[in-house]
């Protein structure tokens, strides 16, 4: 069979990264998450704690880097990584959520030799700054739109941070589906969030692991902000302040969520560390859902299997693209070295999609 071609590329330009504070590495080579408001094209990586603006420059560049931490307390501190894995625009609000997971110590041949590597591979550890979760205003500028702490009334609100836990994933802890994946490692098998949207105070939270028989994981909260100026879930499940939405993805993660009208594209993904078949699902009418179920399967339809080009080019960001009917921007994680034309520049590709 013949792979599927994208609509069109184009070309993202980025600045090196010793040109930016607190940046280490690559920002373009290690994307994680993407949205798009106006003219201002929000992507992430997910070894920082900030967010990248791109601006049309005859591709898209004019790369400005926004560092969360001059405006939020991070509990790691502004340098520490917040493994941002979720971006989404609301109006002139910018969603975000970093993954909430934990990561396992690897064995690096270079550094240790096999009995070391052993100690390495059983050490868990928390981030902190993963725990992120908030709205943060975005300003209109003449050269883009930019979040900042404040924009006259509005101010940027997140779930409190804690140094040593976190509130999301304590108000999972009893959770008969979740719990037994939340002292379990992202990418084998445990809880990770990959993906989000917010309409409103509503927020959809796409997990890449766990998979539940064949069933990907969508949480939803709807936020208040308390008498301290965090946001909190309200209870809308019982007692429970999250509401459960098992969609079937044939046993794939969620990598990222987008919203089209009244649906919601799911970009799925394997769920752990190894390469495997993408695809982009719809579930339609996705907001009018107001109990936890599994989502019937008349309700998410097929849109279209991404190509599989194993090692490279893993699809990992889906934002709307506007320029084009039934256009969506993908952009890639683990990049082939032929969508790398120029140091700091990736190819993205825009994709119609059938129907």
């Amino acid at each position: 069979m013949a792979e599927l071609k994208p609509h069109r590329t184009i070309t993202l330009s980025f600045q090196h990264m010793d040109d930016i504070e607190h940046v280490d590495d690559a920002i373009h080579k290690d994307i994680s998450s993407a949205t798009r408001c106006g003219d201002s094209l929000f992507v992430c990586c997910d070894e920082t704690a900030g967010v990248d603006r791109l601006t049309p420059d005859g591709g898209w560049g004019n790369h400005t880097h926004f560092n969360l931490g001059d405006f939020i307390d991070l509990p790691d501190g502004p340098g520490g990584e917040m493994d941002i894995e979720g971006l989404d625009c609301d109006g002139q609000w910018l969603w975000i959520t970093g993954s909430h997971s934990l990561k396992r110590g690897k064995f690096k041949p270079a550094e240790h030799d096999p009995v070391e590597g052993l100690a390495q591979m059983a050490k868990i550890k928390r981030d902190p700054n993963r725990y992120f979760l908030g709205r943060i205003p975005l300003k209109a500028n003449p050269d883009g739109y930019a979040p900042v702490g404040e924009d006259g009334a509005r101010r940027a609100t997140w779930i409190e941070l804690k140094k040593k836990s976190s509130k999301l994933i304590g108000w999972l802890e009893d959770d008969p589906h979740l719990g037994p994946s939340l002292t379990i490692p992202s990418k084998e098998y445990g809880f990770d969030i990959e993906g989000m949207v917010g309409r409103g105070m509503r927020v959809w939270l796409g997990l890449r692991g766990p998979v539940l028989r064949d069933h990907a994981v969508i949480l939803e909260l709807e936020m208040k902000v308390d008498g301290d100026g965090f946001l909190k879930p309200r209870r809308i499940d019982g007692d429970r302040r999250y509401r459960k939405h098992l969609v079937p993805t044939a046993g794939e993660g969620i990598r990222d969520l987008e919203v089209d009208g009244d649906d919601l594209l799911i970009l799925t993904g394997p769920t752990g560390a190894g390469d495997g078949r993408s695809d982009i699902l719809r579930w339609h009418g996705f907001m009018g859902e107001t109990r936890s179920a599994c989502v019937p399967p008349e309700r998410v339809t097929h849109v279209m299997e991404m190509p599989y080009r194993g090692a490279v080019d893993h699809p990992e960001g889906l934002v709307n693209w506007p320029e084009e009917d039934k256009g969506v921007l993908v952009l890639y994680d683990a990049p082939a070295e032929a969508r790398l034309p120029e140091p700091e520049k990736i190819l993205a590709d825009v994709w119609k999609l059938p129907g």
